[in-house]
């Protein structure tokens, strides 16, 4: 498998990702998941200066979840050559605060990263009106 790059949109994405509110910012304007009706699980792929490699949806859920594999994961983050990721996702609810199950998946993801190479660095989760939630700011992960 490998990626191949048949265009690309200029989403003038290019500070570095070093704070929540910056990858918040780049999920919405590249995805407006404050106001999707369904979640939406995604990652920021990094390079090693945090700047962007790559931007996706893994999995597109119902009203209150998404069915995510790590692997599926993974597999983009390899082949975005990426050194680490941030995970993502929209709360249909509004309400951005993590579930237990949000909290437990992080964890897992950290631990096969850790395994292979690629570190994850946060999980933001978008809410309605800009309000998110970064599991590494509340020290969850």
């Amino acid at each position: 498998m490998k990626l191949v790059k048949e265009g690309s949109i200029n989403y003038s994405l290019e500070e570095a990702v070093v704070r929540p509110e910056i990858a918040r910012d780049v999920i919405e304007k590249v995805f407006n998941l404050s106001s999707c009706p369904v979640e939406k699980f995604g990652i920021i792929t990094l390079n090693t200066k945090n700047r962007i490699a790559g931007l996706h949806i893994i999995a597109v859920g119902g009203l209150n979840q998404a069915v995510i594999e790590a692997r599926e994961v993974f597999q983009q983050a390899l082949l975005n050559n990426a050194a680490s990721i941030i995970l993502f996702h929209g709360h249909p609810s509004g309400d951005p605060q993590p579930s237990k199950d949000d909290i437990r998946f992080t964890k897992k993801l950290e631990d096969a990263g850790q395994i292979i190479g690629v570190r994850v660095l946060d999980y933001i989760i978008i809410g309605e009106g800009g309000r998110y939630a970064s599991l590494k700011e509340q020290g969850l992960f």
